[in-house]
């Protein structure tokens, strides 16, 4: 069965779509650039996010004492010997708020990153209330001439939770961004956690159809993991029956539930999280990313199910 996003797969995978759309296997090289947050630097909090430890998802080769270039081009070695596959890369600028700078400092990275060869377009991982006037003016000038993405961190739709993990920001706001990247063209993706204290998983499968609604072009998808060296590793540690951490195969009847209720229309990045075993507190499923998908991938088989296959409501095109 070929479905509505044009393949076979279950779900609308960015795999596939990057075929699609450049033609062969396209790489994100991973860049710290060394920006910070409104809830780090003090301008709204100190901290940052409760759940959040950058150096446990930062690949080697990312260093904010290297130059943007050097971080590239030592990641194009790194993954031409392990994916020798891959023609072209999108620079990830991932670790913090990549776009809390002044927009001439801004400019200056994104221009150094799109200048090495072999990079085709940018991702930017960034905040919702870091994305002014001048920024999104930047922002959309790129989009015009480069593939380009921007992440947002959602997070939650729910301000209770996003209060108690000291997220900074609410959802509307991730709504306002999100739509103002839609009106001017931008490719705008999400990040989304499940098990975030607070939350029952009815109040997380409610937020499928929330999300649905929303002009995103793309979704990451991770659940809870309780990372060392994070403020919710404290409260972990001094309260973990304040927690409801997913099991593996509870995760896996979720997700393929979750996704059965989630527009077609949005393309999925990522179904689950996945961090050193040495790194995570919490439920430690000791499987990689890949191992955690077939067996996502097995579940919707099982089911029948794909994504937007219980959508009943038409959601907003794109």
């Amino acid at each position: 069965m070929t479905y509505s996003w044009g393949d076979n797969r279950r779900f609308n995978s960015a795999s596939n779509y990057f075929r699609r759309t450049f033609g062969g296997r396209v790489q994100k090289l991973a860049i710290d650039a060394g920006f910070t947050c409104p809830n780090r630097d003090g301008s709204k909090s100190t901290g940052g996010c409760s759940f959040c430890n950058n150096n446990a998802f930062n690949p080697s080769y990312c260093s904010p004492g290297k130059s943007i270039s050097r971080q590239l081009s030592e990641g194009i070695a790194f993954h031409e010997k392990r994916y020798k596959s891959a023609g072209s890369y999108l620079a990830y600028f991932q670790a913090y708020s990549n776009t809390y700078a002044p927009v001439d400092v801004l400019e200056k990275l994104y221009s150094e990153a799109l200048q090495v060869p072999g990079v085709t377009g940018l991702i930017i991982g960034t905040r919702p209330d870091c994305l002014g006037n001048e920024v999104f003016d930047l922002l959309e000038n790129i989009s015009q001439k480069h593939y380009l993405v921007v992440e947002t961190g959602i997070e939650s739709i729910y301000n209770e939770t996003l209060n108690k993990i000291n997220r900074g920001h609410t959802f509307e706001e991730s709504v306002k961004a999100i739509e103002e990247c839609h009106r001017r063209n931008i490719k705008c993706g999400g990040h989304y956690i499940f098990g975030l204290p607070g939350e029952s998983r009815e109040m997380m499968m409610a937020s499928a159809a929330v999300l649905s609604k929303l002009p995103l072009h793309s979704i990451k998808f991770h659940q809870l993991q309780i990372v060392l060296n994070t403020p919710m590793a404290e409260e972990y540690a001094s309260n973990p029956g304040n927690f409801c951490l997913f099991s593996l195969d509870e995760y896996i009847n979720f997700i393929a539930a979750y996704i059965g209720n989630f527009s077609p229309n949005i393309i999925i990045e990522r179904l689950a999280g996945e961090t050193q075993p040495r790194n995570n507190l919490g439920n430690k499923w000791e499987l990689r990313y890949d191992r955690v998908l077939q067996l996502i991938e097995k579940k919707m088989d099982e089911l029948d199910t794909w994504q937007g296959k219980y959508i009943t409501e038409p959601v907003l095109a794109k």
